[in-house]
């Protein structure tokens, strides 16, 4: 005899898991073109962000963030050699983590970014970023 719920629970994950990706997706893609207003529908209004740019810690939301892809010409125009690759994601009913590597940003950085997710009316949101520049 076959379990259902398993199999239906197994679905629903991988559907998450998939779910997720495309989030992260559009969240690298919104960073290479610049494209603040989409990132602003990733994140969840009261995300956190932060982590070491360098030996320097910043605290705080994503806002800084938005301000400094706003304030330059994108990778995108500038035809920097960023790339990323997302790893590690975990996804668990209503929440999700994951590691997004980063290199090529702006032309010269490179991040470990670690990610948080939450379900809010069936819609993936970023609530936490911790990052690192290596």
């Amino acid at each position: 005899m076959t379990d259902l719920s398993s199999h239906d629970q197994s679905r629903n994950c991988n559907h998450d898991h998939e779910a997720v990706r495309a989030v992260m997706e559009g969240y690298a893609d919104a960073v290479y073109r610049a494209d603040v207003e989409t990132l602003k529908q990733i994140f969840h209004p009261a995300a956190a962000m932060c982590g070491y740019l360098g030996d320097k810690l910043l605290v705080g939301g994503p806002e800084p963030f938005f301000e400094d892809l706003k304030s330059r010409p994108s990778m995108q125009t500038e035809k920097a050699p960023y790339q990323w690759e997302i790893l590690d994601v975990h996804t668990s009913g209503l929440t999700a983590s994951l590691r997004l590597e980063e290199s090529g940003f702006f032309g010269v950085f490179s991040f470990v970014n670690y990610f948080h997710l939450v379900k809010v009316d069936g819609e993936w949101k970023i609530v936490s970023k911790l990052f690192q520049s290596v």
